[in-house]
């Protein structure tokens, strides 16, 4: 990510976003990709044209994109929330026992089991249209920043949608659907039970879906030609296929697009847990301007910079209920943390533009004295900007509140880096770079917030978007839950949201939460 490079395809960046998802939804890796060769091959067959199979494309890379913005509301009633998004991903709810048969293997043991299908029966509906509906504006306001077409937009906005008419956020029925969600449709589902029960089994479950949850046209076109459809499935990998696949005219971003996408990234991990909101933007400046005060090339400031942005982008992989838990984590929790890291380097070494940041992400938790994570190496073989990083990742971590603690001051946070130093942990002089950083950063607003927000809709959103109540929210601000309630609405009309991913969102694209 270099700014000497001129331009980059912005299929390899959004792929490489898919295999995140993937881990976020509790998918195979490259299930996501699997999907958009299925969906831009059946287009060809149905002999769209050129603008509808490019939208089709973007829409199969992007359509998992959401799978952190409900992420904090579900872990209320289901703590793995990925595995409750993977279980159900493959049921027809018009099938109702086979909805409660998927939900009974969220939960442990017998009662677990039980508990799990009595929620999902009282609370299902609920949580499906939530999720539904903050999946699909945080979708389209992905695709909105990666400036794509207001096709694709479409496209993600009615992924949910059924052709009966019983899906979401809107109800539509029929071809007032856009036809990418309808491809789609037919193809997410074809690749789960492709898996599952091979060919056959695909070809069976999307006629049965036919005229319900799927076009019945293209339904039958899939069945029709799914032996050629699926043929690509049985590779070992799909990447260079899907990458190939990109319709013309190939999408190319410069150099500080190419930030810019990063940035998308780092919203969307941080959108996992409330407690992180912000937290990947905040890192990648105070390391930048940490490694500025070092004797590094600036390319490597550049760097920094970027494994700042997707250093947290495994944080996908854990369950919400972990990144939220008050108290210590058991053996087996603590070890789904210690994997993001490395879930962040598979993720992102998939594409050989961001390999080598990559790499130097995935060492944001290793320690020089050999106590840190993923791989626990010494710091001999840690390299100047990987402590840069690390130090960068630790202060701005102590700095926010989180499910176990809550934040220090900035002199607290600089006073524990510098001990974690004298202990041979932190390297000596990265820590001064990030501390200097750290108290010299002045504030980069000059003018009034963004969407003509007053000062206390900013105070309110903040808290907003970490997941509080209305009656957490006026308890903080000394006002009553109505008047909360009457700046919530004020916020969403301003900002063109209606849930709180979505405002979320829009608080670390406007850097409103620090």
């Amino acid at each position: 990510m270099s700014k000497s490079e001129t331009t980059v395809r912005l299929n390899e960046l959004l792929a490489a976003l898919s295999l995140a998802c993937d881990a976020g939804n509790d998918f195979p890796i490259e299930k996501g990709l699997r999907n958009t060769l299925i969906a831009t091959r059946l287009a060809a067959d149905l002999r769209l044209d050129r603008e509808r199979v490019s939208a089709i494309y973007y829409v199969g890379l992007l359509r998992f994109i959401g799978c952190s913005a409900y992420a904090h509301e579900t872990a209320k009633i289901f703590p793995d929330d990925n595995a409750m998004r993977g279980a159900m991903a493959r049921v027809d709810f018009r099938y109702p026992l086979e909805a409660m048969r998927q939900a009974s293997t969220l939960g442990r043991g017998t009662l677990g089991a039980a508990r799990a299908v009595a929620v999902m029966a009282t609370r299902g509906k609920a949580l499906g249209e939530g999720m539904q509906r903050a999946d699909c504006e945080v979708m389209i306001r992905g695709a909105e920043r990666l400036g794509l077409t207001a096709a694709v937009a479409r496209g993600l906005g009615d992924v949910y949608e059924r052709w009966d008419g019983h899906g979401g956020p809107r109800g539509l029925r029929g071809d007032t659907i856009d036809i990418s969600a309808r491809i789609l449709a037919v193809a997410h589902e074809a690749e789960i039970h492709y898996r599952i029960s091979g060919l056959a089994g695909a070809c069976a479950f999307i006629k049965r879906g036919a005229g319900g949850w799927f076009d019945p046209a293209i339904a039958a076109s899939f069945v029709r030609h799914a032996g050629t459809l699926i043929e690509p499935l049985q590779q070992s990998s799909v990447w260079e296929t899907v990458l190939e696949a990109e319709p013309q005219p190939h999408l190319h971003l410069t150099a500080d697009r190419v930030e810019h996408v990063a940035r998308l990234f780092a919203d969307l991990a941080d959108l996992k847990c409330a407690w992180t909101l912000g937290h990947s933007t905040a890192v990648a400046e105070l390391a930048a301007d940490a490694a500025g005060r070092l004797p590094l090339e600036r390319a490597d400031g550049e760097m920094v910079r970027a494994a700042g942005l997707l250093h947290d982008i495994g944080r996908l992989s854990v369950p919400t209920g972990i990144w939220n838990k008050p108290g210590p984590l058991s053996r087996a929790e603590w070890e789904r943390v210690r994997l993001h890291p490395y879930y962040a380097e598979r993720t992102l070494c998939q594409s050989p533009l961001l390999a080598p940041i990559g790499r130097l992400a995935a060492a944001h938790h290793e320690r020089l004295d050999g106590s840190g994570y993923h791989r626990g190496v010494p710091g001999s073989m840690l390299s100047l900007p990987a402590r840069v990083l690390a130090a960068a990742d630790v202060y701005q971590a102590m700095c926010e509140p989180r499910s176990h603690r809550p934040r220090r001051t900035a002199d607290a946070a600089a006073d524990q880096i510098q001990q974690m130093a004298r202990r041979g942990a932190l390297d000596r002089e990265a820590v001064r770079a990030v501390c200097e950083a750290a108290g010299h950063r002045l504030s980069k607003r000059t003018g009034g917030w963004p969407a003509g927000l007053s000062d206390r809709e900013v105070e309110v959103l903040r808290h907003l978007a970490r997941g509080e109540s209305e009656k957490q929210i006026g308890a903080r601000l000394f006002i009553s839950p109505a008047t909360v309630h009457t700046h919530v609405v004020h916020i969403y009309a301003k900002i063109g949201a209606s849930t709180r991913a979505t405002a979320a969102l829009f608080a670390m694209e406007h850097d409103l939460l620090r």
